[in-house]
């Protein structure tokens, strides 16, 4: 993306203001950055100070179009942000830069807090920073766990890939082919009229825990790559057919629960993901893991991954949901890192793309 670059005096604080709303949550986060106390020194932590979402929750058996969605986030902007202002204790004098999610999503959400983000940096006179959604997922997951050069598995509802970082990009080893497996684990629960609030996928993972007995699913692992339609449409069928009053048994005689269709397409979906993040740590070298995005909230995913990753002798590292899910926060970090090394966006250029790849992205803030 074009940018024009106006160097920052080293030695002082910055704070930025991050919209994000790609998908159905919108979030606000207000973040400030305190410079190192010399060349020598660590960058000191990041501060927060304050990080609201609101979500848009359709009714069960219902995803979220695009332009209900958009509706939504249109609403509730304007009151988020003064929230936001509000809980972080700064004035519109303090910020430094106003940082929004340019890509990918979904296209009438993005569009919706793109003219938001425009809106306010007109009024408040300060420069934009768009930023790409997926690698504030990573930079934000940098920044709360400590990982230092971890490979990065990136797990959410529109995206899938196994990253790792090289020449100031963040590299994709491997991705979904199809869909990506939070939209599995969310058209499934639409199946399955599973409620959508907080989150079908959250409560997938709680019926799972409940589940007993192992359907053998198809496991489509190719190379690097996963895919997962394959799998979606044969649970549907099963979960279709034991609905449709046609009982399905395990080989001992136990009637399938929906608890037990939950639980297996858990364990499937998520020994792949572990299976080609593995491969990505054997061919970096790396014993480092990093999960970010909002399946990375999946208790049994980390507890898949740290078993894995204590065998090759090394961790994994993950965050809560206020930050593995959607939030402001993490746009106005990676933007702020951005604006720091003198990134802008121009007004002209603050169009939002629904494909922005992770790897378009030049990391001028890293040099590691």
């Amino acid at each position: 993306m074009p940018s024009k670059i106006q160097k920052l005096e080293p030695d002082r604080t910055t704070i930025a203001i991050g919209l994000e709303g790609s998908a159905n949550k919108l979030g606000v986060g207000i973040i400030r950055h305190h410079p190192r106390p010399d060349k020598s020194s660590p960058k000191p932590p990041a501060e927060i100070l304050a990080n609201i979402r609101h979500t848009y929750i359709t009714p069960p058996g219902e995803g979220f179009l695009p332009r209900d969605t958009a509706k939504h986030h249109r609403s509730f902007v304007v009151k988020l942000v003064r929230q936001a202002l509000k809980q972080s204790g700064v004035s519109i004098a303090d910020i430094d830069c106003v940082c929004f999610t340019q890509g990918p999503g979904m296209g009438a959400p993005l569009q919706s807090v793109a003219i938001a983000a425009r809106t306010i940096s007109l009024m408040w006179d300060k420069p934009l920073v768009g930023v790409n959604h997926c690698v504030g997922h990573i930079e934000m997951g940098r920044e709360i766990t400590g990982a230092t050069n971890p490979v990065v598995l990136y797990v959410s509802g529109g995206n899938t890939q196994v990253i790792a970082y090289s020449h100031q990009r963040y590299r994709i080893f491997g991705e979904t082919l199809d869909i990506a497996v939070g939209n599995c684990l969310d058209r499934f629960a639409r199946t399955l009229h599973i409620p959508n609030d907080p989150s079908p996928g959250y409560n997938i993972e709680q019926l799972a825990r409940k589940g007993k007995h192992y359907v053998e699913l198809p496991y489509t692992v190719k190379g690097m790559d996963v895919s997962m339609s394959g799998i979606l449409a044969y649970i549907d069928g099963v979960a279709n057919d034991i609905f449709g009053g046609k009982p399905k048994y395990t080989d001992d005689g136990a009637e399938i629960t929906r608890e037990d269709l939950c639980f297996s397409l858990q364990e499937t979906i998520f020994a792949m993901l572990v299976e080609i993040t593995e491969r990505a740590m054997a061919h970096v070298g790396s014993q480092q893991v990093l999960i970010v995005g909002g399946v990375g909230c999946n208790e049994r995913l980390q507890q898949m991954m740290g078993m894995m990753a204590r065998d090759r002798g090394g961790a994994v590292y993950a965050t809560d949901e206020r930050f593995c899910i959607d939030n402001g926060i993490m746009i106005a970090h990676a933007g702020l890192l951005a604006y720091e090394t003198g990134y802008r966006t121009e007004l002209e250029d603050s169009v939002c793309t629904q494909r922005f790849r992770t790897d378009e992205v030049f990391l001028a803030w890293r040099d590691d």
